[in-house]
C-alpha cells in the first residue's frame, strides 16, 4: 500500500508552546476551516456557539499558511516493498500501550472530550499531516522511555503543521518562539530554521518536556502546563499555593486561561485513543512502519538538484525537510536530508559519486565600478558570508574588475514554492479584499502605524504579511494591506463613496477628471466597458479622495 502525505486546507485552534503566553491578540487565520466551526456569522445558533467556545477556549490560534502550496506534495513516502515484523499494525496502537497519564472526572477534560468526538473530520486531516512523521516520534519518545501522551502533543499545539506559525512568534509542530527554540538546540538563520525542521524540533521538543519533568519532580501535568505557558509561571502558581494551604496539583493551580484549557485537551485525545472502541471512533490508523530515513549529506546542495537526484518533485522533498527557508540546505549545516524511505539508500550512493562543487549552480561575476559584495550576494539570493567563503576573501573589499563565484539556484525561485520567499508571496498574494496597497516600511515604522494609517487592525496587517502582531519591521520591508475600498497611500485622505449620475455630454475621461479619480478604476467600480459610451441618467459609484476633490473645487 502508499501512505500518502496530503496537507489538507486546515486553520485550527491551538496552543502556543515552547514560550510563554503572551497578551497580544491572536492572528487571524488566512482561511476558514467549516471542521473548526468557526464563531462567526455562519454560527448562531447556542449549539454551535457553544462548540466554537469549546474547540477555542484557552488556546492561541495557529495559521497554516501553506496548505495550497503543499497539496501537491502527495505520495511521498511509499511502504508498499518495506518488510516489517511489527506484531502490532498500527503505530496508534502503540501509542495507546503507552498512555501513563490518569484521566480526571472533570468537565474540562469532559467538554474537549465531547469537541473531538463530535468532529472525527477533524482527526482525520490532522491524521493526514503527521503520517511521514508520526513513526519517527514515536520511535523517539520510546528510546528516551517518555509517556506516549507527548506523541500528542504536536495536534493541540499545531496539528502536526511544520509551517505553522501563531502570534507569539511560535512556529513550527511543537510552536517554539526564537529563544526557547535556540535554548534547545534549533538554529535560526538565513537559510534555516531548525523549528520548523521536524528533526531538529522534536529533540528540541523532548529535552525541553525532560527539563520541565525533572525541574517538577516529575510532575508530567505541570510540566505540559510550562511547555504552555512558561516554567517561572507555573513555578510561581506551585509557590502561591503551598503558602495559601492550597493543593498544588494542576487542577488546583491558578494559571492563564490558555493553559487550564490546553492541559484537558491532550487529556482527552489520550482517553479518546486509548478507548476508541469503546467509543465507536473512528480514529485514523497509520502503519506501524518507518516510512521516513535521515541521509546525511555533508555539505549544502540545491535543493531541486537533490529532488531531481532522489525522483522527487522539489515540493515534494521540501515538505519533508521544511527546516530550510531557501533554495539550498544551508552552507553551515545541518548536513542532512529526510527522504522517504525507499529512495534513501539509491539517493545517497548516487550524491557519493557526485563533486562537492557539483551539488550548487555557479556563476561567475566580475566586480563592477560600485559593486558591494552584499549587492552581489543579494542578487544571486545568497549571503554575504558564503560569497567570502567560496571567494577565500578575509574582508568585503572588493575592486572592480575582479572575479568572484558566486552560487545560484538550480533553477527560477518561483520553483521553489516552499522556501521563505516564495511562502511570503503566497501569503501576500492571496486576495482577501478587492485592493491590495504596497506599503514600504520607513525609519519610526511601527505595526500599530502602519494599521491606524490604512484603518485596519494590526492582527489582520500581521497575518497578511506571515508575520506576528509584535514582529520587529526592518527599513524597506514590503506589506500588503488589503481593502474593500481604495485607499490613497495619503494620511490625511479621506475616500468617501459617491453616486454620480450620468448628465448629456458626460464621458468617463471627463467624470474621471472631475473626481481625480482614473477611468480604469471607475470601469472596474461599475462592471462598465470603457469603451462604451454613457447614457444619461446612469448612476455611477465612485470611490473619492473628498481633500483632493475639495482643493480642486
Amino acid at each position: 500500500m502508499q501512505l500518502k502525505f496530503v496537507l489538507s486546507p486546515l486553520v485550527l485552534a491551538v496552543g502556543l508552546s515552547g514560550c510563554q503566553i503572551t497578551d497580544e491578540q491572536t492572528l487571524e487565520s488566512s482561511t476558514n476551516d467549516q471542521a473548526l466551526a468557526s464563531c462567526n456569522e455562519l454560527h448562531t445558533t447556542e449549539e454551535a456557539i457553544n462548540d466554537c467556545e469549546i474547540a477555542r477556549d484557552g488556546v492561541i490560534e495557529v495559521v497554516h499558511p501553506n496548505d495550497a502550496l503543499l497539496d501537491e506534495a502527495q505520495e511521498i513516502v511509499d511502504t508498499q516493498n518495506i518488510e516489517t515484523q511489527a506484531v502490532i499494525t498500527d503505530v496508534w496502537q502503540r501509542v495507546s500501550d503507552g498512555l501513563r497519564f490518569h484521566i480526571p472526572d472533570d468537565k474540562r477534560v469532559e467538554a474537549q472530550k465531547a469537541w473531538y468526538l463530535k468532529h472525527p473530520e477533524y482527526m482525520k486531516r490532522v491524521v493526514t499531516r503527521a503520517q511521514p512523521f508520526l513513526y519517527y516520534i514515536v520511535d523517539e519518545i520510546e528510546k528516551r522511555d517518555m509517556p506516549m501522551e507527548l506523541v500528542l502533543l504536536p495536534i493541540v499545539e499545531s496539528a502536526f503543521d511544520p509551517f505553522a506559525y501563531s502570534h507569539g512568534r511560535a512556529a513550527g509542530m511543537w510552536q517554539f518562539i526564537p529563544g526557547t527554540g535556540k535554548r534547545f538546540g534549533m538554529e535560526q538563520t538565513w537559510w534555516y530554521d531548525g523549528r520548523r525542521d521536524v528533526v531538529a524540533s522534536t529533540q528540541g521538543a523532548l529535552d525541553y518536556l525532560t527539563y520541565l519533568a525533572n525541574m517538577f519532580d516529575g510532575n508530567w501535568l505541570h510540566a505540559l502546563a510550562a511547555y504552555n505557558s512558561g516554567e517561572g509561571r507555573v513555578s510561581k502558581a506551585i509557590r502561591a499555593n503551598k503558602k495559601a494551604g492550597k493543593p498544588t496539583d494542576f487542577w488546583n493551580l491558578r494559571l492563564p486561561r490558555e493553559t487550564r484549557a490546553y492541559v484537558p485537551k491532550l487529556l482527552a485525545l489520550a482517553d479518546i485513543l486509548k478507548n476508541r472502541d469503546t467509543y465507536a471512533y473512528a480514529w485514523p490508523e497509520v502503519e506501524n512502519v518507518a516510512v521516513i530515513d535521515i541521509v546525511d549529506i555533508g555539505s549544502q546542495v540545491d535543493l531541486a538538484f537533490a529532488a531531481d537526484l532522489a525522483g522527487m518533485s522539489l515540493k515534494e522533498l521540501h515538505a519533508l525537510n521544511p527546516g530550510f527557508n531557501r533554495w539550498a540546505t544551508s552552507p553551515e549545516g545541518p548536513h542532512r536530508l529526510v527522504l522517504p524511505l525507499d529512495k534513501a539508500s539509491t539517493f545517497a550512493d548516487a550524491l557519493a559519486k557526485i563533486d562537492r562543487n557539483d551539488r550548487l549552480n555557479w556563476v561567475r561575476y566580475t566586480v563592477k565600478s560600485g559593486d558591494s559584495l552584499s549587492e552581489i550576494a543579494s542578487k544571486y539570493h545568497t549571503t554575504v558570508n558564503v560569497v567570502k567563503q567560496v571567494n577565500e576573501l578575509k574582508s568585503n573589499t572588493i575592486r572592480v574588475g575582479q572575479a568572484i563565484m558566486v552560487p545560484v539556484a538550480l533553477k527560477a525561485l518561483d520553483a521553489y514554492s516552499l522556501s521563505q520567499g516564495e511562502r511570503l508571496a503566497a501569503t501576500q498574494n492571496t486576495k482577501r479584499s478587492a485592493h491590495k496597497i504596497t506599503h514600504t516600511v520607513k525609519s519610526g515604522d511601527t505595526l500599530w502605524d502602519i494599521a491606524r494609517k490604512y484603518k485596519v487592525s494590526t492582527k489582520k496587517l500581521a497575518s497578511w504579511n506571515g508575520m506576528a502582531p509584535n514582529d520587529m519591521l526592518k527599513l524597506g520591508k514590503k506589506l500588503v494591506v488589503w481593502q474593500d475600498t481604495p485607499v490613497n497611500k495619503n494620511s490625511d485622505a479621506i475616500i468617501k463613496q459617491l453616486t454620480y449620475t450620468v448628465r448629456n455630454g458626460d464621458s468617463l475621461s471627463r467624470i474621471a477628471s472631475k473626481f481625480n479619480v482614473r477611468i480604469n478604476d471607475i470601469s472596474k467600480w461599475n462592471n462598465i466597458n470603457s469603451k462604451r459610451y454613457l447614457q444619461p441618467g446612469q448612476k455611477l459609484k465612485l470611490f473619492v479622495d473628498v481633500t483632493r476633490l475639495d482643493s480642486t473645487g
